[in-house]
């Protein structure tokens, strides 16, 4: 292996996955290792990938294989890791042993922390590793983490769920609910707010199912407790979390978005279906109607808050009347937005040996009514905005225009709008002057 020790991270997948790569690179900074910015100019590349959808797979499978021919040239200066959920599934990891042999290192979501051991283990050793370990085991806290924005943090609460929808591999592959302990979090936010962070956004398959146990006091702390915590800490701007799992939104966290005001109007509330019948199938323990209740109770609370939501279209067996029942929930609840899938067979979980699997030409063309109804709704929601005065907290410049910036409202809309570098970082006014389906215009009001 070369002195010159530099890396880059591909991710695939959601939020948790993100923060995943931001400890990897954590942790290569502290051993001395320096990042590229682009994947050609890096010695060591890794792929943390997302087990959620089959596109996923194809995408991460087909990246990796153009590896191939330079992993061939440079021989032991070129280092090939994979890691994440794909890598908690045996059959991946026999499909990388067949078809990608000179992958040099194999490791799972609950042994990230491992990366550096494996990657001197490998060095030491001249030999590829594999470390995979099917459970969590203990949390392992105080992991460093490269964070992309110096403003906001990703910060986990719990690993891991025991839901079991029957179309979803997570529980296979992130293990059983592990709640962090609330002092260790609030410790971590403390600091990070120290290092200049103005909003945490809590992490967790179902944060709504936090359970953690005081180790000063023995007591338990649901999340809703675990939001007036963070809410207390002074110097802290904004709370966010991601995901909700509906049928553990209680009341206590519903009366959080009026007793806590640093806890943002917006919330991800993942609906999946909008028919009883087709939620029950898919083991999700609601229904249609204590959904709307639920979305009704946080509205009477908060009446500014903006909802989003995931849509799966062509579940199997969904009739053409239970997907109208999906239309008519999105009419009656008026997402700000929603990210819409097309089922997709995930090896090894129930849905996989369900008779009555939708045809893909009736899958897409269900899809594309959806989006064209949840676009209309969002354009509508975004227009409402127009005259309005937001706070938002900026990003940074747009990629396109260095005098364009960009930044979130406390509903998580992205306003764009004419900014200056001082701006970073900071929660600004910004009067909205246009919207458009995905994103607000404005001007900073000064």
């Amino acid at each position: 292996m070369t002195e010159n020790k530099t890396f880059h991270i591909t991710t695939f997948g959601c939020q948790m996955n993100e923060h995943d790569s931001e400890t990897l690179a954590g942790m290569l900074l502290a051993k001395g290792y320096q990042p590229a910015a682009e994947r050609k100019d890096a010695n060591i590349v890794i792929f943390n990938t997302c087990s959620i959808r089959e596109n996923a797979d194809k995408r991460f499978f087909g990246t990796l294989g153009q590896l191939k021919k330079k992993k061939m040239e440079l021989g032991e200066n070129f280092t090939v890791c994979v890691c994440g959920c794909m890598m908690q599934q045996q059959h991946i990891i026999d499909t990388i042993k067949a078809k990608y042999p000179w992958v040099d290192v194999i490791f799972g979501t609950n042994n990230l922390h491992q990366l550096p051991e494996l990657l001197d283990n490998l060095y030491r050793e001249k030999a590829k590793q594999l470390e995979i370990w099917p459970d969590g085991g203990e949390i392992v806290e105080g992991l460093p983490a490269k964070r992309l924005y110096k403003h906001k943090a990703f910060v986990n609460i719990m690993y891991g769920c025991n839901n079991f929808c029957t179309y979803c591999i997570v529980p296979y592959t992130r293990g059983r609910e592990r709640s962090r302990r609330p002092e260790d979090i609030i410790a971590e936010i403390r600091k990070l707010v120290e290092d200049g962070v103005k909003e945490v956004m809590l992490l967790g398959q179902n944060v709504n199912s936090y359970r953690g146990v005081s180790a000063e006091t023995g007591q338990a702390v649901d999340f809703a407790d675990l939001i007036e915590q963070i809410n207390a800490i002074e110097g802290l701007a904004w709370i966010r979390f991601m995901t909700s799992h509906p049928k553990d939104i209680s009341d206590k966290l519903i009366a959080a978005y009026g007793t806590c005001p640093k806890l943002c109007h917006y919330i991800h509330l993942p609906v999946q279906a909008g028919s009883s019948k087709v939620l029950k199938e898919m083991n999700r323990h609601y229904t249609r109607e204590s959904y709307l209740e639920k979305v009704q109770k946080l509205r009477a609370v908060d009446p500014d808050i903006a909802i989003s939501t995931d849509i799966i279209v062509g579940f199997p067996g969904e009739t053409e009347e239970e997907f109208s029942e999906t239309l008519s929930l999105c009419e009656e609840v008026r997402y700000d937005s929603a990210f819409t899938f097309l089922y997709s067979v995930r090896k090894g979980t129930p849905a996989e040996k369900f008779e009555d699997q939708i045809p893909e030409e009736v899958k897409h063309e269900r899809f594309n009514r959806l989006v064209e109804v949840i676009n209309r709704i969002s354009a509508e929601k975004n227009a409402a905005y127009i005259g309005r005065i937001e706070n938002v907290l900026v990003d940074g410049p747009s990629k396109h225009n260095s005098k364009t910036y960009g930044g979130r409202t406390e509903s998580f809309k992205l306003v764009n709008f004419e900014g200056r570098p001082e701006m970073i970082g900071q929660i600004v006014a910004v009067e909205i002057t246009d919207a458009n389906t995905f994103s607000l215009v404005g001007r900073v009001v000064e």
